[in-house]
């Protein structure tokens, strides 16, 4: 599995395998994050979110996107459908459904191959 392509990059398309493996490692990262502030003391008021766990955060707000974008290519849709997440309870339930659960468009698409061919 190319890392790099599925964490960086906007094009192409992904299947629901890659999608949730991509997300796998995505929440490992947090969980390690939450630990190490655990044990080097910054969290806030005995709240597990610290400094460490903020940056990882931040800094995975654009992979967290690019795997978005190349699932809802996966179902032929562009990838500012994101942004339905952003709806309070409904966009989180959308999301899982449409990215995690549904199966990706059959053959060729406008944003590539079948990643299942």
């Amino acid at each position: 599995m190319d890392w790099k392509y599925l964490l960086t990059s906007y094009e192409g398309r992904i299947n629901r395998g890659k999608f949730w493996a991509c997300i796998g490692v995505i929440f490992a990262g947090a969980i390690i994050a939450m630990i190490i502030d655990n044990i080097i003391g910054t969290t806030f008021n005995g709240v597990p979110y610290g400094f460490v766990y903020v940056l990882y955060g931040l800094a995975m707000i654009y992979s967290v996107f690019a795997v978005y974008a190349k699932r809802w290519h996966d179902r032929d849709k562009s990838g500012w459908w994101s942004l339905i997440g952003l709806v309070p309870v409904i966009g989180a339930i959308w999301l899982l459904v449409e990215l995690g659960i549904l199966e990706g468009t059959r053959g060729a698409n406008q944003y590539g191959p079948d990643p299942l061919a």
